[in-house]
């Protein structure tokens, strides 16, 4: 079942529902994973549990902390998001994939209230543990908050300039979710360049894309995105039913939206 649930996770078959049953901590992880990219986050909370139940600390209680705290900020809760990769980080110990998940997390927490600083901060420490062997989602995960910060600062180039590191090396870990996502913040990034006509287009395709793969939370994001600059291929009554049908899904699955 490993084998299923990591390619449902990190793979290309991300929409995998029903999840096959967990026989190990590392499983129920993997079960988290794939149920929070598909919004159904009262599934992925539970799984977080049952790891922290049956595993007694260390890197992979580490990882599922990290998890929760990426869905918290999914959500919108990035203060809530900050204690859970806080125990991350301590639990981390020198294990660098668990260590720069949760620095990387930390940054993006940071960055959602505004603490630019220290979010530069939490991204260069990630950075330095990825110096060693580690997984190779992480370097996209960095990628993606560090366009995020660029773009919060205004630099629309240095932005992209990221966006565009985390789509090849998405392409090269061959997860259709991390490609998926790389291609959200490609757009957004775009748009923070005032490129607005090749954001628009990379959105309008993302956004058939997330709906093939039944990935709500990043359907949701890239609606919120064409509610601003127009779609070329939905009118903006229906990129604002398509928001509003994802928010409600997210709520039904169990995910605590906060207003925004």
């Amino acid at each position: 079942m490993s084998i299923v649930l990591a390619n449902a996770a990190f793979g290309d078959d991300p929409s995998l529902w029903p999840l096959p049953p967990a026989s190990t901590p590392h499983e129920l992880w993997l079960r988290a994973v794939v149920a929070g990219g598909q919004g159904r986050y009262g599934s992925a909370m539970a799984d977080l549990d049952g790891v922290c139940r049956l595993q007694r600390g260390g890197p992979l209680v580490s990882l599922a902390h990290s998890t929760r705290a990426s869905f918290l900020r999914q959500l919108g809760w990035h203060d809530r998001a900050r204690g859970w990769d806080g125990l991350a980080i301590a639990l981390a110990g020198s294990d660098p994939e668990s260590g720069a998940d949760a620095f990387v997390g930390l940054a993006a927490d940071a960055l959602g209230v505004g603490r630019f600083a220290a979010s530069a901060t939490a991204l260069r420490r990630a950075g330095e543990l990825l110096r060693r062997p580690a997984s190779p989602r992480l370097p996209v995960r960095l990628a993606w908050v560090s366009a995020e910060l660029a773009m919060a600062r205004g630099e629309g180039a240095t932005a992209v300039g990221h966006a565009e590191r985390a789509v090849d090396l998405a392409a090269a870990l061959g997860s259709a979710r991390h490609t998926l996502k790389s291609a959200v913040v490609r757009a957004a990034a775009l748009c923070s360049a005032g490129e607005i006509d090749a954001s628009r287009r990379l959105a309008d395709v993302a956004l058939q894309d997330a709906d093939r793969l039944g990935i709500i939370p990043l359907r949701w994001a890239l609606a919120c995105l064409l509610a601003d600059i127009g779609s070329a291929t939905h009118t903006a009554a229906d990129v604002l039913r398509i928001r509003n049908e994802c928010a409600a899904t997210v709520r039904r699955r169990g995910g605590d939206l906060a207003d925004r």
